[in-house]
């Protein structure tokens, strides 16, 4: 049985295939390695329901899409919003696992991540979607059980320690003791609501037209939970219509103004965390205190955020060594250890 793992649009494939099939060289190079690494995107053809492209080259097409091709996100806040696209997203990515092997189906077996606040119906959606797109084997993990994983925590041992995960769609903030969630706390407020601050923020203050792939570039080059940094980024250079004239606009943003625009959202996340700290037992408080506390997903990398959570908290936080791709490589070893570990969902 071949080996699958989907967390969000990021596939693990277990190197069994290759080995039986005697490519020793490949399967050495594939084994453990993140294979697929593509944004959750989908183009697809009005009339045919035919997917065009899949992950960056549908990225690349949205908001330029002519008349009978539309590109759609299957995700929304860390869950399945459209059942097809989703369906259609895992099965392209699949295939770019094995692209010269169409004439073999494989059997996979797939561990997906899913938000800590996931209901019973948004679990059944991603199971069945993933069934459909060819799993016969589904487990799931909570998304802040992956990320603790992929930091390198030994999730079972009898120590409180805390996750924050920051994705696109949701924060995960989770307690993790003895191989399970103590407490845990999911908000839809994560990296998405920041792109979208800075949209409506272009809009409102300078009168500029802006995509959201522009404010994601604009939070990645100068985007900041601080005022103040020790090392400041150069301001940015917006090039939009005005939203009054149609003409060309150069705007310089600086990190100083994004930290203003992204500020309430950056409250809701600190809010969140004390939350979860309010729920925490005493003993588990104690450890935390001790051991601080983990920032995953790509909003880890926000300049300036893990000083200010520590000084607004009080508790150190630490940034995970690789952030993006923690909860990834934790499914990863919770692949490996499917028979081990008994928080994997079925």
């Amino acid at each position: 049985m071949n080996l699958l793992l989907i967390f969000l649009s990021t596939l693990f494939v277990d190197a069994n295939a290759l080995y039986a099939e005697g490519n020793y060289a490949d399967a050495a190079a594939m084994y453990e390695q993140v294979v697929v690494d593509q944004p959750s995107v989908v183009a697809i053809e009005s009339k045919t329901g035919k997917v065009i492209a899949v992950g960056n080259e549908a990225r690349q097409m949205e908001g330029k899409e002519p008349p009978g091709i539309y590109t759609v996100r299957p995700l929304r806040d860390g869950v399945i919003a459209d059942f097809n696209a989703a369906e259609l997203m895992i099965r392209g990515m699949v295939n770019m696992v094995w692209p010269k092997r169409r004439w073999f189906s494989p059997t996979l077996r797939m561990v997906v991540c899913i938000p800590s606040g996931s209901t019973e119906v948004e679990i059944r959606a991603v199971r069945d979607s993933s069934e459909h797109a060819g799993g016969r084997d589904v487990y799931m993990i909570y998304e802040p059980m992956a990320a603790a994983l992929g930091i390198g925590i030994d999730v079972e041992a009898p120590q409180g320690n805390m996750i924050v995960d920051i994705g696109g769609g949701t924060t995960e903030i989770a307690v993790i003791s003895l191989g399970g969630i103590v407490t845990n706390k999911s908000i839809r407020i994560a990296g998405n609501d920041l792109t979208a601050d800075i949209e409506e923020h272009m809009q409102r203050v300078h009168n500029v037209r802006v995509s959201s792939a522009m404010a994601e570039r604009i939070k990645i080059n100068v985007g900041s939970a601080l005022t103040e940094l020790e090392n400041p980024p150069e301001d940015f250079i917006v090039d939009g219509p005005n939203l009054m004239t149609a003409l060309p606009m150069k705007v310089p943003v600086s990190y100083q103004e994004i930290s203003h625009c992204i500020e309430k959202s950056i409250a809701k996340i600190e809010n969140a965390v004390l939350a979860a700290l309010a729920q925490t037992p005493p003993e588990l408080y104690a450890d935390i205190v001790k051991n601080g506390i983990y920032l995953a997903g790509g909003g880890a990398l926000l300049r300036g955020l893990d000083k200010r959570l520590t000084d607004k908290i009080g508790i150190k936080f630490h940034v995970a060594e690789d952030p993006l791709h923690a909860v990834a490589n934790g499914t990863g070893v919770a692949l490996k250890n499917i028979n081990k570990f008994s928080f994997l969902i079925r």
